[in-house]
């Protein structure tokens, strides 16, 4: 399986946003991009500004090229407006509905727990992080690892919102996905039309 290994606080810095969403998030200090010319202020062509955010979008979900322009072109067949249903697609991913639900602190770890057994759906093993979840879809903890994952809620800072499309048992340690999040879900700072102007070009 492709590894997404990229230090995300330099990445957020490149990007001017926040991909962590940890407070001590270095773009949160120094906003500027990295290096000693990171100050200054450059025209960016617009091909840079569709770069940028298609780099946002994809770091801020840890993925790699070919995994996001995968989304993309599925996106791309699909009825309907294909920057939505590339966000919907990114959403509905198991390591970010396990992310979103609150189970675990981070996509990585999420990713970590999936790819080695420890997590469930529909009370079957799946071990694929960008494995698509359906509505209705229950997401559980192998019963040898619940102990460990409880632990994970103790966490320092580990203070979740959970969206509406997603319902947690913490006490039971399930989710259950229970719709596709609508476009007003997901984070309103994307600009998906760019991503798609950018693999349009």
């Amino acid at each position: 399986m492709a590894r997404y290994t990229k230090k995300t606080d330099k990445q957020s810095r490149k990007v001017g946003y926040n991909l962590t969403g940890r407070a001590n998030n270095a773009v949160n200090k120094r906003p500027h991009p990295i290096g000693q010319h990171g100050r200054e202020r450059k025209k960016v062509s617009e091909y840079g500004i569709q770069l940028k955010e298609k780099q946002k979008i994809k770091w801020y979900y840890g993925l790699l090229e070919k995994q996001f322009y995968a989304i993309y072109t599925k996106a791309v067949h699909k009825k309907g407006v294909t920057g939505v249903l590339m966000l919907q697609m990114l959403e509905s991913r198991f390591d970010n509905v396990l992310f979103r639900s609150g189970l675990v602190v981070t996509r990585r770890q999420g990713r970590q727990l999936i790819v080695h057994g420890h997590m469930l759906i529909n009370g079957q093993k799946v071990d694929r992080p960008s494995y698509h979840m359906k509505p209705g879809d229950v997401i559980s903890v192998r019963e040898k690892s619940q102990s460990f994952i409880k632990l994970l809620q103790d966490a320092p800072h580990h203070d979740p919102i959970v969206p509406d499309w997603i319902a947690t048992d913490i006490g039971n340690l399930t989710a259950l996905m229970k719709a596709v999040p609508e476009r007003e879900e997901i984070d309103q700072n994307f600009q998906e039309n760019l991503v798609v102007e950018f693999y349009s070009r």
